[in-house]
Parts: structure tokens; C-alpha cells; sequence
């Protein structure tokens, strides 16, 4: 049961504003085009994995200076009155996490070599979920305070194994990620995904997973059956899928039927490896970084909850549609009734007790004297309800012939 506190404006309502707001951006997942202050800017497309001979990914030279269509749909301004992320750890199982990215600057922990990031794709998906704006520049990472634990899933190139992403998650857990989300998706699971899976678990961390993989460049090409993608399809893992400005599926992408939320994944910005510019990507991956981002929020403004209660919140507080879509705003001014009741009741004996006791309300001490001051008013009541009866009962009975009985001797 959820219970919600002021919003001002509606879900339906945001989301019109948020679509007449951002039409110019509808295609900017094929084009690289930003809004800008008014202006479209030509942003560089960012990669998922480096082929053939192409050098690493280095910064972009160019900025998008307007708030972004992705921020305005998540009410992003809104949920920032309330949460920022701070004190959250954020493992980010992907390509690695530049250390020198600005946005990031000093909130970055690399396990190993994750701390260098050739591709660019791990240092977008962190700058999603933790970038601070910069002067001039609106777009920011949804959990702006929180703290990055950068970890590869990947080789240097990009390339992902279930190996190396089990590893990855676990590394993360290791290093105090409270939130890790995972990048990968395959095909089959396999029992080193299910033990990293299995350790989440019982770490209380939450574990956010792309539902489906990244498209390639052009899109799938052909239509691919809907599938479930590992780890995001396993038990206990919150499964993402990306959708774009108008809300919708993106074309040319893969499909599954076990996605449990969608968030921005068509044609979003986010930051380079290195410099101040922007990038623009496509994929379920960085959804699934907004829904990371949202889950910091919500674990720092609600540290009582669980991994799996955060998971049940960010769910229940989502806007409905065919797959849910994310809504940080409502997630942090929403209070799981049950589960607080859940978290904070004691266990074992002294919990069987206290639920077999009655259930008292507090004394009201105010209560005596109120009581006192309302009888000389219900006094004054009860002379004013005779009056108006007599005024109207004994005209009417002299009009009839009736006259008071005559006492018995």
C-alpha cells in the first residue's frame, strides 16, 4: 500500500507537458540531434563497444546546454527537492568509469583497472546516474550526490562475457555498492550469474539489469522473438527496458516479456570519458542506469527499506503503461506503509508478544477539558431544540383540540 504525499502536478499532466516539451528530440536517437537553448546541436553518438581498429572513445566537444526531454519526463526537478543520492554507493558493471570524466570528479571508486574507461560507454551510464551539472549546462545525473563504484563486465573493447559480469557484480557488492546496476544482457543464464545474483540477495543490494541488449548500430535488422535476457531475468533482479520520448518502444530493438519497468533509453544525453561535452545513446542499458539513479534516490531518503522493498517502491510508484515507467519524483514522496512496518518490527518472541497484545490509541491529555468546555454548549443546544419544538407542537395541538390530561386524583 502506498501512500503519497503533495504532487502537484499530475502524471498524465506531467507527462503531456514533458512530450510538448521535448517533440524536437523524438528522433534523436537516429540523428544525434540535442535541443540546446532553443537550437538543435549536433551531438556525437556514443558507442556500446569498439570494432575493428577504431581508437578509444576521447570527450566531445559539444554540449547540450538545455535541460534534456529524459529529465523533464522523470520530473527530475521535482525529485531533487526531496533526495540527491547522498551517502549512496552505485556500482556501475560495464565498460569501467573514466576517473577524469568532470562530472564525476572525486566520486568515482575503480575496482582494479575499472578506473579507465577506452570504449566511454560505463563513463555514460555512471554520468546518468551521478553527474553534477556544469556551468551553463542543465543536463545532471539522477542521483547528482551519490557515489560512483566502477567495475568491469567487459574487456577493454567492450566485449562482455557472463564470466566477467558475475564477476563484476560481485566486485561491486564487495566494495559497498548498495545499488549495481548491469549493463549485459545474454541470452542463456548461467550458475556464475545466479551465485553474483544469489550474493545480491543476500548483501541487500539491489540489483538493476538492462532487460534486453543494446541494439546495434541500424537497429536488429530482423524480427527477433521475444526472449528473456540474463541476469536481468533472474530472481530478484529489477529488469529494464528502454522506451523514448513519445513513451514508445524504439524501432529496431530487441524484445522480452519480463521487463518489470521501462525508463529513458531512446536517443538521451549523457557524458564523455574525458572533457565537458556530450554524447547521445541509445539502449536498455542506460535505462536501466535512470532506474539505478532512481533507486539511489529512494535508498537515501528511505534508508529503512530494503533492496527488495526499494525494488516493490520504485514499482508501485511507476506510471502505468504496458511496462511500467519509472517515476523518481513519486518514488521518494511515497512511504511503503507495510514494508517500514516490515523493517522496523522486532523478530522472534518479543514479536509474537507484541502482536498479541491490544492495540491501544494514545491517551489524548487534551481530551478532559475539551470534554468539560462541550456540555455547557450541548446545554444551550438542547434549550434551543425544545424552544423550536415547543414553538412548533403546541399551536398545532391547540388548532386539533388537544389539551393536557387531567390528573388523577
Amino acid at each position: 500500500m502506498t501512500a503519497m504525499r503533495g504532487r502537484n502536478l499530475s502524471r498524465p499532466a506531467a507527462g503531456a507537458l514533458a512530450l510538448l516539451l521535448t517533440a524536437a528530440l523524438s528522433g534523436a536517437g537516429a540523428t544525434g540531434a540535442a535541443a540546446a537553448g532553443g537550437n538543435t546541436v549536433e551531438l556525437p553518438v556514443l558507442r556500446t563497444k569498439l570494432t575493428g581498429n577504431a581508437g578509444c572513445t576521447g570527450g566531445s566537444g559539444r554540449q547540450a546546454t538545455a535541460v534534456p526531454w529524459e529529465q523533464v519526463s522523470l520530473q527530475l526537478g521535482r525529485a531533487w527537492q526531496f533526495a540527491s543520492g547522498s551517502g549512496v554507493k552505485v556500482g556501475v558493471v560495464d565498460t569501467g568509469v573514466s576517473a577524469s570524466a568532470p562530472a564525476l570528479n572525486g566520486r568515482v571508486t575503480a575496482v582494479g583497472a575499472a578506473g579507465k574507461d577506452c570504449v566511454g560507454h560505463g563513463t555514460f551510464v555512471a554520468g546518468l546516474i551521478a553527474a553534477q551539472s556544469d556551468k551553463g549546462v542543465k543536463f545532471a545525473g539522477v542521483a547528482r550526490r551519490s557515489a560512483i563504484v566502477a567495475v568491469r563486465g567487459t574487456d577493454e573493447r567492450g566485449a562482455a562475457t557472463p564470466g566477467r559480469v558475475a564477476s563484476g557484480i560481485e566486485a561491486a557488492i564487495g566494495a559497498g555498492a548498495e545499488v549495481v546496476t548491469v549493463s549485459a544482457a545474454f541470452p542463456g543464464d548461467t550458475a556464475a550469474l545466479r551465485s553474483a545474483v544469489r550474493l545480491a540477495a543476500k548483501k541487500d543490494v539491489l540489483l538493476v539489469a538492462a532487460a534486453v541488449p543494446d541494439p546495434p548500430a541500424g537497429g536488429v535488422g530482423q524480427e527477433v522473438p521475444a526472449r528473456d535476457y540474463y541476469p536481468a531475468a533472474g530472481d530478484g533482479v529489477l529488469s529494464v527496458l528502454d522506451v523514448d520520448a513519445k513513451g514508445e518502444r524504439p524501432t529496431g530493438s530487441y524484445t522480452t516479456g519480463s521487463a518489470q519497468l521501462a525508463a529513458p533509453g531512446d536517443g538521451v544525453v549523457g557524458i564523455g570519458p574525458s572533457k565537458n561535452g556530450h554524447y547521445i545513446g541509445s539502449g536498455a542499458s542506460l535505462a536501466a542506469g535512470y532506474v539505478a539513479g532512481a533507486a539511489a534516490l529512494v535508498r537515501s531518503v528511505h534508508p529503512e527499506l530494503t533492496a527488495a522493498q526499494t525494488a516493490e517502491l520504485l514499482r508501485s510508484s511507476a506510471y502505468p503503461d504496458a511496462v511500467p515507467r519509472v517515476d523518481p519524483y513519486a518514488a521518494v514522496t511515497a512511504v511503503l506503509a507495510s514494508a517500514s512496518t516490515a523493517a522496523k518490527a522486532p523478530a522472534g518472541p518479543a514479536a509474537d508478544k507484541e502482536s498479541a497484545a491490544p492495540v491501544r490509541m494514545p491517551e489524548d491529555r487534551a481530551a478532559g477539558p475539551l470534554r468539560r468546555a462541550m456540555w455547557p454548549t450541548l446545554a444551550g443546544v438542547a434549550v434551543v431544540v425544545t424552544v423550536v419544538w415547543l414553538a412548533v407542537i403546541i399551536p398545532r395541538g391547540r388548532r386539533t383540540g388537544w389539551r393536557p390530561s387531567a390528573r388523577r386524583p
